[in-house]
């Protein structure tokens, strides 16, 4: 699926942010950005009041564009959250979703198998993504759906953490293979365990995932030590 480049700069942006490039608290300066993506300042501006809308960035009088600060524990509460909105998206998609919205949900999760079978992480990441959306979408609740998305976007660069982690991708498909079966047999309360087993285990072990993925990647350690000193001080 083609991407604007506001959307590719924002991606870009985010993995700066997951990755300790830039730390919680900096400043992102859209001339350097620019500069650093060979781009202008339009879809650099874009992409930042995108992130801004979604929480992950603050737009601060003359200092501009200022990462949010997140504990752990803040996320970990923010993850809890979502994973009852997307088990009320998947119970009511198990009851209501016509043949066209399960058609969707089935061609997404083939495409998330795919993916998943090469170990690609990244792709993989956004193939997941338009797999939660399509359930979304099955929900037939228009303000359960924007209200589910609107929540994921805000945890979305922390939540690509976990793939770092080691076994967590094939383990993610076998859990998208238990929710949608449970949603193709129209197992209501199957649908919603399966789901908030799935987005809970994100929020209920954050801890060990973050450090799990930390001891593998020296620019995580780097800003996990980085915000834990700050959370300190």
């Amino acid at each position: 699926m083609a991407q604007r480049r506001a959307d590719i700069l924002q991606d870009k942006i985010e993995e700066m942010i997951v990755s300790g490039t830039v730390r919680p608290g900096a400043r992102l300066d859209e001339v350097s950005l620019a500069t650093r993506f060979g781009v202008s300042r339009t879809p650099i501006r874009e992409a930042l009041l995108t992130l801004a809308a979604a929480g992950l960035i603050e737009l601060r009088p003359h200092r501009g564009a200022i990462v949010s600060q997140f504990s752990e524990g803040r996320l970990a509460e923010m993850v809890e959250v979502m994973a009852e909105f997307e088990a009320i998206c998947a119970r009511r998609a198990a009851l209501h979703a016509g043949s066209a919205a399960l058609n969707a949900v089935r061609e997404s999760l083939a495409r998330c198998a795919s993916v998943a079978a090469t170990g690609d992480r990244n792709a993989y990441y956004y193939e997941n993504e338009a797999l939660h959306e399509a359930i979304d979408a099955a929900s037939m609740n228009a303000f359960l759906s924007e209200q589910t998305r609107a929540l994921r976007r805000r945890v979305k660069p922390y939540r690509r953490i976990q793939l770092r982690v080691s076994g967590r991708l094939e383990t993610s498909m076998s859990e998208h293979e238990a929710i949608v079966a449970a949603i193709e047999a129209g197992d209501a309360e199957a649908a919603s365990a399966a789901m908030l087993h799935h987005v809970r285990v994100q929020g209920d072990h954050f801890n060990e995932i973050y450090n799990d993925a930390t001891a593998s990647d020296p620019e995580l350690a780097m800003a996990a030590v980085s915000g834990r000193a700050r959370q300190a001080g």
